[in-house]
């Protein structure tokens, strides 16, 4: 299914897009929370042990954990601060590059768990903060490089809500993974550069003053020419009487020092 992409003017039609680009995010976004919180109840009320689904670094056995990991959740506590986050972070991801959201979260979700299970220190590293870190990143980026309207403001909100989630990248809590927020912000920064285009840009609005004929105000610019200026005044010939000279006589002199005031 692909997403008509934004229109400059509020038509009927741009209206109706639209409002199928926001379902088609909200649905999207709906649908990566269920599968979180189902996978943590069928967990909770199964007895699933957090090392059958989490990240453990450099054992073969705990490759699977890339793709469970996002799934698994130490508690409710932990869970819900994720949800929030998630949430809003993909549905602005769906909505503006609908595209590029199709590669961009795979390979966010998959480079991230790979980025833990390399470089991790050794123990279970389960949790969805990897993702929404990586899906942060990816939306700033976006604005930066493509600088178009709906991009830089979806930028700024982003960074105004989450950009304390940057701080989180950088060793602080012993129970927290720092090495997935890590590597899901490096995901996100790479998914960014790499599909930076994948998006059309929205047209930009055209005014009618772009429209004038371009000749018609250079014809209003330009100076005349020397013989199309109206002449003021003309000069008599040489025979005509052109005025008389007045001789004034010099003021006598006093001798006396003028006065300093």
């Amino acid at each position: 299914m692909d997403i008509a992409r934004p229109v400059p003017e509020p038509t009927a039609l741009a209206v109706a897009n639209d409002r199928e680009r926001v379902r088609y995010a909200v649905l999207g976004a709906l649908a990566l929370l269920a599968g979180v919180w189902i996978a943590w109840l069928l967990a909770w009320m199964l007895g699933w042990p957090l090392d059958d689904l989490g990240v453990r670094p450099r054992d073969v056995d705990g490759l699977v954990g890339i793709l469970t990991a996002p799934f698994a959740h130490a508690s409710f506590e932990h869970l819900m601060s994720n949800t929030l986050p998630l949430a809003l972070l993909a549905t602005l991801t769906l909505y503006c590059y609908p595209r590029a959201t199709r590669i961009a979260l795979p390979l966010i979700w998959l480079a991230s768990g790979l980025g833990v299970w390399l470089f991790a220190r050794s123990s279970t590293h389960v949790g969805a903060s990897g993702i929404a870190h990586g899906l942060m990143v990816f939306l700033f980026m976006m604005g930066l490089l493509r600088r178009d309207r709906l991009a830089v403001v979806v930028s700024l909100v982003v960074f105004f809500l989450y950009g304390g989630m940057l701080m989180s990248v950088l060793p602080g809590e012993r129970n927290v993974s720092f090495e997935y927020h890590l590597a899901g912000a490096v995901a996100g920064f790479v998914a960014a550069l790499l599909l930076t285009t994948r998006d059309p840009l929205p047209p930009r609005k055209r005014y009618s003053w772009e429209d004038e004929d371009e000749s018609a105000v250079d014809d209003e610019l330009e100076l005349p020419r020397a013989q199309d200026v109206p002449v003021l005044w003309q000069r008599g010939s040489a025979d005509e009487p052109r005025g008389q000279v007045i001789v004034f006589r010099p003021r006598p002199r006093d001798d006396q020092p003028p006065t300093l005031h």
